[in-house]
């Protein structure tokens, strides 16, 4: 029996993944209450997301879904967040959002259902979201402290990682549209693999960047009008396997600019549910096995 687990690269070759229909997450949402904006549409919504389940299927991953309840836990559609997969099995996190905190344990529940050791956990007031955390290799973690992630959670993830071998870096973010609104270390990063990544450089912390260019990453800058026309959307990309990628549709210089970088771009219309969510194809997926 292969490996059912693990994945300490962000573009490695997609081979399970968790997700969360939005048709049982979001049938009840109100726009209002989840800072969604006005062209949210919940069977719209429900309806792009089929589009990109098909589009993971068809790349041969497997998906294991979160849950079927009607448990009004709308955000729980974003499944990049709530915990982080390891070669050492999940670390359930701990929600910056408050009316996000019950998903780390539907995470908790389908690991257990699944086979997946549970590596550690982040303990409030400790808080770390999965699009705050970047693999920059197998044995660097970057982190964004921001509104969504503190200190405290950092230091948690370096205690449950350091013993592996592995080094956790903490990167201050702007507030940018303030603390309502998310801000993650992923909005201005997506690796498209393990040598190259689609950034919008003049939101990246510095120190950050010139670790990027130390390693050798090459960086692709997405076009700056479409990054703010899609309120950081544009930027968030799905690598299904290296330079082999899933993206919303409507931003053509940004996928040009990653064709030209040798990579293959495949879209789905996202309008109701990436761009009025702020969430796109990576947050709608949490990497269980890549390899």
């Amino acid at each position: 029996m292969g490996k059912a687990y693990g994945s300490q690269s962000m573009a490695g070759p997609l081979q399970r993944v968790l997700m969360r229909s939005a048709a049982s997450a979001m049938r009840r949402a109100e726009a209002s209450e989840w800072h969604y904006g006005p062209g949210f549409d919940a069977q719209k919504a429900a309806a792009q997301h089929e589009a990109l389940t098909t589009l993971v299927s068809a790349s041969g991953a497997e998906i294991e879904w979160l849950t079927d309840a009607d448990d009004g836990l709308a955000d729980s559609v974003f499944t990049h967040d709530p915990s982080l997969m390891t070669d050492h099995g999940a670390i359930i996190l701990a929600m910056g959002k408050a009316l996000r905190r019950p998903e780390p344990g539907l995470h908790e529940a389908a690991y257990k259902r699944m086979g997946v050791p549970i590596l550690g956990r982040i303990e409030l007031p400790g808080q770390v979201e999965g699009g705050d955390c970047v693999w920059v290799d197998a044995r660097t973690l970057a982190v964004g402290r921001g509104v969504r992630t503190n200190q405290d959670g950092i230091q948690q993830l370096a205690n449950l990682l350091t013993p592996k071998g592995i080094q956790v870096y903490g990167y201050d973010l702007p507030l940018w549209h303030g603390e309502e609104a998310c801000l993650h270390l992923m909005s201005v990063i997506s690796p498209l693999a393990d040598d190259l990544a689609l950034v919008y450089a003049p939101l990246l912390p510095a120190p950050f960047y010139q670790m990027l260019r130390a390693r050798g990453i090459r960086l692709v800058e997405g076009d700056a009008e479409e990054f703010f026309a899609s309120n950081g959307l544009s930027l968030n990309v799905l690598p299904t396997a290296p330079r082999d990628v899933i993206a919303v549709a409507g931003f053509p210089k940004t996928a040009a600019a990653m064709a030209v970088a040798g990579c293959k771009v495949s879209t789905f219309e996202a309008d109701a549910l990436c761009i009025a969510c702020e969430g796109g194809p990576t947050c709608l997926t949490r990497p269980v096995l890549r390899q």
